[in-house]
């Protein structure tokens, strides 16, 4: 690539330190905290790779995903991204089964954010962290902060109890509607806390079956929002899908357009063929991005939908398997490059095109 790109990384996992969320815990939720008590935790498969990357640690000691200013230092500047979008690990605590203690670290969690990393660097976006299993709490935390001018989306994790297009999830819908901010679901929890099974067959074995499984909840969610008429309801949500891959997407809107006109009765707010829904209002990210044995068949496969639009670079640092732009950027189609990096992400999230430090 011989000019610097415009680069939007919509997939950053920053890591929020105990004792930021701990001091702004009121009690009994602050002695619970302390005491190592942290939510519903994971399934405790094992990755040989660590789902951290190793090699984040710094000479100091520190890791590169526990400061905004190593995070700028050694992923935003090195390859030039504009803007990073933060996805702290915390989108998981909503499947706790107690809905105050979840609320509780969340709203601290949102709060350390603000304050500790958003006020570093511009280039550092947020993601509002909310409670889907308490969709009043949740929409009072969106209009918290909904009106600050660095959180840029609100954050759920894809492991649910329900599709996300089920009525139950309307008020979050709502509030996120009214401050303009997309919505976007993230994996890792399918399985955990309140979450139920993480596949339709049950739980999985090892970590490679679990992992490779985890497009079917988003399959899952993307048929719910658009057969329960979520975006008849709400015409300016957007819904990003993060991290969900790509390659099972044509299919599932083939087999949908199909379906509808067939089913149609059932769901007359459907007025259009839900694909038309799907491509206006719903976005992909690129990591993890299929590789088929030939390039050329995932550029086919891009072709199948409108991946200029729909499609967001993401590097998904610092995990194991995550992409560096130059890498991503090599596996699209040239005429799709700018888009994928960072245009369509700018428009989505409303950033202005140059930033300052």
């Amino acid at each position: 690539m011989a000019a610097q790109p415009f680069i939007v990384d919509s997939d950053i996992h920053n890591v929020v330190a105990g004792k930021s969320i701990q001091h702004r815990l009121a009690e009994p939720h602050r002695s619970r905290f302390a005491s190592g008590n942290r939510g519903p935790g994971h399934l405790g498969y094992w990755n040989p790779n660590g789902v951290m990357r190793a090699d984040t640690k710094l000479p100091d000691g520190r890791k590169i995903e526990n400061q905004p200013e190593t995070l700028v230092e050694h992923v935003l500047e090195p390859y030039g991204i504009s803007y990073g979008i933060l996805n702290p690990g915390g989108m998981g605590l909503g499947l706790c089964p107690d809905a105050d203690y979840a609320n509780a670290l969340l709203a601290a969690e949102n709060a350390a954010i603000a304050e500790e990393w958003l006020t570093v660097d511009r280039r550092l976006k947020g993601s509002i962290l909310v409670n889907p299993n308490d969709p009043e709490a949740a929409a009072a935390e969106i209009h918290r902060w909904g009106d600050h001018p660095d959180f840029v989306q609100v954050l759920l994790p894809s492991g649910a109890r329900m599709g996300y297009g089920q009525r139950y999830f309307n008020p979050i819908y709502a509030a996120a509607c009214d401050h303009g901010l997309p919505v976007a679901i993230h994996p890792g929890t399918e399985g955990v806390g309140l979450s139920g099974a993480p596949t339709a067959a049950g739980y999985p074995s090892t970590y490679f079956e679990w992992h490779t499984d985890l497009a079917g909840s988003y399959l899952a969610h993307l048929v719910s929002l658009v057969a329960e008429g979520t975006f008849q309801r709400f015409p300016a949500l957007r819904f990003i899908l993060v991290e969900g891959g790509v390659s099972w997407l044509p299919p599932i809107l083939w087999r949908l357009d199909k379906n509808w006109k067939a089913l149609r009765l059932s769901t007359p707010w459907l007025e259009r063929p839900p694909s038309e829904t799907v491509c206006e209002h719903v976005f992909l990210t690129t990591q993890p991005i299929e590789e088929p044995p030939r390039r050329e068949q995932l550029h086919q496969l891009l072709a199948m939908f409108p991946a200029e639009r729909m499609l967001l670079f993401s590097s998904d640092f610092p995990h194991w398997d995550g992409d560096t732009p130059d890498f991503a950027a090599r596996q699209l189609p040239e005429a799709l490059r700018a888009r994928v990096l960072g245009q369509s992400a700018a428009e989505l999230y409303g950033l202005p095109g140059v930033v300052h430090a």
